[in-house]
């Protein structure tokens, strides 16, 4: 199975795993004894699926909390027991789902770790989620492919695919049964028994190209931290320009079957060229500040 590539480095994610889960305990103590009760994410969620002989690379802590408690959980981040762990904080789902909050929390889950109870989004909901987060990091990290072929080998008997499809619309459709196309492309899943599997196997072709490309090009960097170095600033920006075309479509809402991509590249640009000069500005007018002194 392609994702492990020695037994040295199998062994250490499964130490950093281990480790991962008591700072998820302690992550959720903290919230919760502030009134905050967050649904963990991607990363352990997503692992419980993994088999025993395939262990996920941990990574840091994804937990999304409803709007309204946004202020009051980040705050609790600088809780002493939890500031110095990695933690990714959302507030709601933003672009990873179109439902309402009280419905993704009141259909969450709570699954022990350990003696703690850990709320994770249902497994219709949670696959979903996880095939819109792999699009719109533009299919960059293939190793990512396995939590979505997991999440749908390993799905419970009572799975309900119309939720996991049809909460969204048909293009957000068209987005998970693209994903998992994918993981059969490239990892074999069995998709002989899913109600869509004729679908999965018509994948439009500038979506391989696309995806392929990224898994050979140098990995992105963030801009504001390649001010350092002329040439990697200048590859970086280069990398971005024109801007990635999946990862376009998604955050236009577009359909990634259509042929409309270059409209949403076009789009995605401007919003973000505005944003990039004034931080790029503002790291350039700190480090003269520090200069001058």
């Amino acid at each position: 199975m392609t994702g492990v590539v020695t037994a040295d480095s199998d062994s250490w994610n499964l130490l950093q795993a281990k480790a991962q889960e008591e700072r998820i305990a302690l992550v959720f103590e903290a919230f919760r004894s502030g009134g905050i009760e967050p649904i963990l994410i991607k990363g352990w969620a997503a692992a419980r699926n993994y088999p025993p002989h395939h262990t996920r690379r941990p990574g840091d802590i994804d937990l999304a909390v409803a709007p309204e408690n946004f202020a009051a959980a980040a705050a609790t981040l600088k809780d002493s027991k939890i500031n110095r762990f990695l933690i990714d904080l959302h507030s709601g789902l933003r672009q990873l789902d179109s439902l309402e909050w009280s419905d993704l929390f009141e259909n969450s889950i709570l699954v022990d770790l350990k003696g703690s109870k850990i709320r994770i989004p249902r497994p219709e909901d949670h696959l979903r989620l996880l095939c819109v987060h792999w699009l719109l990091d533009g299919g960059r990290f293939k190793e990512k492919l396995w939590d979505i072929y997991f999440a749908v080998d390993n799905r419970p008997k009572d799975f309900d695919w119309d939720r996991c499809l049809k909460a969204g619309g048909e293009n957000r459709r068209r987005w998970i049964v693209c994903s998992i196309g994918l993981a059969h492309r490239y990892y074999n899943l069995n998709i002989d028994d899913l109600p869509f599997s004729d679908e999965l196997r018509e994948i439009p072709s500038w979506i391989i190209s696309c995806i392929e490309r990224e898994w050979r090009r140098e990995p992105l960097e963030p801009i504001l931290t390649s001010l350092h170095d002329k040439g990697l600033l200048l590859r970086q920006i280069i990398r971005r320009i024109p801007p990635n075309p999946i990862r376009a479509t998604i955050e236009a809402e577009g359909d990634l079957y259509g042929a409309r991509r270059g409209l949403y590249q076009v789009a995605v640009l401007g919003r973000r060229f505005g944003p990039f000069i004034g931080q790029t500005m503002n790291v350039v007018k700190r480090k003269l500040g520090r200069s001058k002194n």
